[in-house]
């Protein structure tokens, strides 16, 4: 004569509980298998902050004519300042010659002293002498405009990489017998002055710099376009 065992709560609940842990609940057990999306990990707050430095989303439209020093600066606080980024200081990344009797300024010397953020807040430099440095965080994905918008580089239509600087590579004004400055930044014709290239790629005597690549073949609007670039420039907080 054959038995049965009643399926008691107990050995119900036994059951259940094995049946779990074999097949997953479709959270813990899942979610400790996921592996995590660098791109989705957040920032740590040194290589995180408040935009501090952007690329021109568009140039007063006269050529290399910025309005001198002066112009320029108003230029970059104008930009920042629609995207509720004015009152930091804003300075344009450009250096002028000797010229008239008046000192040449350096881009570097007048930019305060970082750290800097792009608009997505990822750290750009922490320094000075790490913004001039191989270990700067400077790419076309990484210069942004005060938007948080890429510029056209090579290989794009238009291509727009040539960024006015005036500049050699440590940051220091650009001289030369005959070196103009685009009339430090007042003429909108002929002469010439230092341009990087922000996607660090190119032609020139140093293409992959972003602020030192080569010459420009003129300083008017034409010229600047027809060689790849927009008259666009770098902004950076000083810190008001």
């Amino acid at each position: 004569m054959k038995t049965s065992t009643l399926a008691t709560p107990a050995l119900i609940a036994a059951a259940l509980m094995a049946a779990g842990c074999a097949g997953g609940d479709g959270e813990g057990d899942t979610a400790d298998m996921e592996e995590v999306n660098p791109a989705m990990q957040e920032l740590t707050p040194a290589e995180s902050g408040p935009m501090t430095f952007f690329i021109t989303s568009a140039g007063p439209g006269d050529g290399a004519n910025l309005g001198g020093l002066e112009g320029a600066d108003a230029h970059c606080e104008m930009l920042a300042d629609a995207q509720g980024a004015g009152g930091m200081g804003w300075a344009a990344y450009l250096s002028t010659i000797n010229e008239d009797g008046s000192a040449a300024v350096n881009a570097r010397d007048r930019i305060g002293t970082g750290p800097w953020h792009n608009q997505a807040g990822v750290l750009v430099a922490n320094n000075v002498d790490e913004l001039h440095s191989d270990a700067a965080n400077l790419t076309k994905e990484s210069i942004l405009t005060e938007m948080g918008d890429m510029v056209n580089g090579r290989g794009d239509d238009p291509n727009m990489h040539d960024i006015l600087t005036g500049s050699n590579m440590d940051g220091t004004a650009t001289t030369g017998e005959g070196y103009d400055n685009c009339g430090n930044w007042t003429s909108n014709g002929e002469g010439s002055a230092s341009v990087g290239h922000h996607d660090r790629i190119g032609g020139g005597q140093n293409p992959t710099s972003w602020n030192s690549a080569h010459g420009s073949r003129g300083c008017s609007q034409e010229n600047l376009q027809g060689t790849g670039g927009n008259g666009f420039f770098y902004c950076f907080a000083t810190g008001g």
